[in-house]
């Protein structure tokens, strides 16, 4: 299989977002994904993302992230999603994809290279052991939608 990890652009977007779906949908929350095309146009200086593409410009696989300052540590790359469709899985693609972020991070001077991963993604867990990450059972997320947002107040 050839294949060519490279930087998204703009007109990768709408891939991209299908592969967002994908994921979602394999972590059973698709209702959960309220991106559009338009709004990652809009926000793309907010996100880097890489695509695996096949010879017929066919995108299989991506991974998004950004880089974000923690007080702790300070620079950090937070990889926001990591993505191969199904059936190419197994190739070493992910591993690629997580070998580039790290380079990235080292380019850009990070102290921490941080990302989520669900706890029966077995899997995926697997290869983060792997390679060497620590993974926390700790801390809990706490997130707010746009409209708890707005309707925030103590």
């Amino acid at each position: 299989m050839n294949y060519t990890i490279r930087k998204a652009t703009e007109n990768d977007f709408e891939a991209i977002l299908g592969l967002i779906k994908e994921l979602a949908a394999f972590e059973n929350a698709p209702e959960k994904v309220f991106n559009t095309v338009e709004q990652m146009k809009e926000e793309q200086e907010l996100f880097q993302c890489y695509v695996v593409e096949l010879d017929d410009r066919k995108i299989i696989g991506m991974a998004l992230y950004y880089f974000a300052y923690y007080t702790w540590v300070g620079k950090s790359l937070y990889l926001d999603d990591l993505y191969v469709k199904k059936a190419y899985r197994g190739h070493g693609i992910g591993s690629e994809l997580l070998e580039l972020l790290f380079e990235a991070a080292k380019e850009n001077n990070c102290k921490r290279v941080r990302w989520q991963v669900l706890n029966w993604n077995e899997p995926a867990i697997a290869l983060y052991k792997k390679c060497g990450a620590d993974i926390d059972n700790e801390w809990s997320n706490c997130d707010f939608d746009v409209n708890q947002i707005h309707a925030f107040k103590i």
